[in-house]
């Protein structure tokens, strides 16, 4: 299985991003998935988690900022990213964390 997340870029403070994850349908229909991400120096988290029932989790530092999605039709899975701020500059990933699969990331960088 391969995940390609891509959406990235350079954005100011309080601007948005909408990052893109193509995965194969059988998998996220049936597998948690998951958006991480490492700032420069740091350890990668966990960000935005969607479960296959369609439920969401969150962050404490994202919440009610960023939304996880999926669209069945394009084979897609999407975090929509707004007031993002410099704190959230990292190298986002999307992952199917029960079967320890994570894609490339893509770089998210938000200039204050």
């Amino acid at each position: 299985v391969q995940l390609q997340a891509s959406g990235g870029g350079l954005v100011q403070a309080g601007g948005s991003l909408r990052l893109s994850c193509a995965a194969p349908r059988s998998i996220f229909t049936i597998n948690r998935m998951g958006w991480y991400r490492q700032p420069p120096g740091k350890q990668r988290d966990l960000v935005a988690t969607l479960w296959p029932s369609g439920s969401t989790d969150y962050a404490d530092s994202v919440k009610g900022r960023f939304t996880i999605s999926r669209d069945n039709a394009k084979n897609a899975v999407y975090l929509q990213m707004n007031s993002l701020k410099p704190e959230d500059t990292a190298v986002y990933f999307c992952a199917v964390p029960s079967l320890r699969i994570f894609g490339q990331g893509t770089l998210v960088t938000v200039s204050s």
